[in-house]
């Protein structure tokens, strides 16, 4: 089965502030909960056809886009709900989130 590279674009890091609705849980440390550190909007990463993450990208939001960017690498599709060939995503931290485009 053909496999294609799939490239990913971060759309969004959602604030913690706006998550709680300004009432933010104190960190387990004290210290305070920011935006994720390990993305910038419009940043881009390709994963190629292996399906490996690519450097930099964080560890725990590629586990959690994983099926997503499988279903496009093998040809599947999100339509009727996104745009043919792409699937918006996110990672699943509860706290500080971040948006992906996936094309």
């Amino acid at each position: 089965m053909p496999r294609s590279e799939i490239k990913v674009t971060v759309l969004k890091r959602v604030a913690p502030e706006y998550v709680f609705n300004g009432n933010v849980p104190e960190a387990p440390n004290g210290q305070k909960y920011t935006k994720c550190m390990n993305f910038k909007e419009g940043q881009e990463f390709i994963i190629k056809k292996d399906n490996t993450r690519p450097d930099g990208f964080c560890l725990w939001a590629f586990e959690n886009i994983f099926r997503d960017v499988s279903i496009l690498m093998f040809g599947g599709d999100f339509y009727p709900w996104t745009k043919k060939g792409t699937q918006i995503t996110c990672c699943n931290d509860g706290i500080r989130p971040v948006i992906f485009k996936l094309e």
